[in-house]
């Protein structure tokens, strides 16, 4: 991890294209708080260079010879865990090993530079994924988050109607929602989140989830009601909004400018649900960097909501959780395995 005496950010190249690997040096070199501090061909290349370079953090193509990014992460982390960021085709293939690859611990994911997605646009994303992998506790990763043992209570019928639950997540958020998302009982509020993601990797992301959960979770679509039991993410690359219809919420999904430097942006999800939902709204704002969600999440506190930050201590990324908290966000800061709980209770008292 880059440290007040060493300011730049060190870093090191996995990738079996020369081209790509040449690109992503010239581009990432162009910012001044990161330093390529080598590239490697493959994973067996790139485990003696990790050992003789420390760089902070990893970027590794999934696709490669002798050895594939996946299981070469797996070994890493047993051995030598530190922050990676995974680069995947945007392809169903693609959005599959998007998620082996945070179940093998890596930080963040994106998508490879190709020709739906220009190397400008990569690069960018990739900075900052860089800045907040740096700063990531990676240990958190080698072992998936407890849970509570206990089944989801069941909650009375009368207690959830018309109530929303709004989460907003990013760097670490893959983790925490399978977490939280489990722990939600069958007849939960209608739910809605933002985890920053990329295009076509929210399908597969939402697929699993709903393997693993009581309640059921889709990827959302524009008009898609929002009703008790059922959790709505937001597709990547585009903006979801709650709306209202006399007693019906339903979603709107739209394309627009990044807020806050995201899109789906959770700055736009709950101003959203402070505006349509209010007093009836619950929110939580999980790990994650930069700031996105913090002014929506106080604007959900003011419009009546119960709102809630995941602690430092069990944060991948302490800085949207931090900014929600210093702004005056949250009502109550939670470790992540309390996050169901204290939505759940809160819901039954609002």
């Amino acid at each position: 991890m880059a440290t007040a005496l060493h300011t730049k950010i060190k870093v090191l190249i996995v990738d079996d294209s020369a081209i790509v690997r040449k690109i992503l040096s010239q581009q990432l070199s162009k910012h001044p708080n990161i330093e390529i501090v080598g590239t490697a061909p493959d994973p067996f290349v790139a485990r003696d260079k990790i050992l003789s370079l420390k760089p902070d953090v990893l970027t590794l193509d999934v696709e490669m010879p002798r050895m594939d990014g996946i299981t070469f992460l797996q070994k890493l982390m047993k051995s030598h865990p530190m922050p990676v960021i995974v680069l995947s085709s945007v392809t169903p293939k693609g959005g599959k090993a998007a998620m082996e690859a945070f179940e093998a611990g890596a930080v963040e994911v994106i998508s490879k530079p190709g020709p739906a997605y220009s190397v400008g646009d990569a690069c960018g994303d990739l900075i900052e994924k860089i800045k907040a992998a740096s700063k990531a506790q990676v240990k958190k990763l080698t072992a998936p988050q407890q849970r509570d043992a206990s089944p989801p209570t069941k909650l009375h019928m009368a207690a959830t109607t018309n109530k929303i639950f709004a989460i907003g997540a990013s760097t670490g958020g893959v983790q925490a929602l399978s977490c939280v998302l489990p722990a939600l009982p069958a007849n939960a509020p209608g739910t809605v989140v933002v985890q920053h993601m990329p295009a076509n990797f929210t399908t597969s992301f939402a697929q699993r989830l709903n393997s693993e959960c009581t309640v059921n979770v889709k990827e959302a679509q524009h008009g898609d009601r929002v009703i008790p039991g059922c959790v709505l993410i937001a597709p990547g690359g585009l903006h979801m909004l709650l709306q209202r219809s006399g007693a019906n919420y339903y979603v709107a999904i739209k394309d627009g400018p990044s807020v806050c430097h995201q899109r789906p942006s959770a700055e736009v999800l709950f101003n959203s649900v402070a505006k349509y939902a209010g007093a009836n709204a619950v929110g939580a704002i999980l790990t994650g960097m930069g700031n996105d969600g913090a002014s929506g999440l106080l604007n959900m506190r003011q419009n009546g909501a119960f709102t809630i930050a995941q602690d430092e201590a069990s944060c991948i990324v302490f800085g949207m959780p931090k900014e929600a908290i210093d702004r005056g966000a949250a009502q109550k800061i939670v470790p992540l395995q309390d996050v169901a709980r204290t939505m759940i209770g809160a819901a039954s008292r609002c």
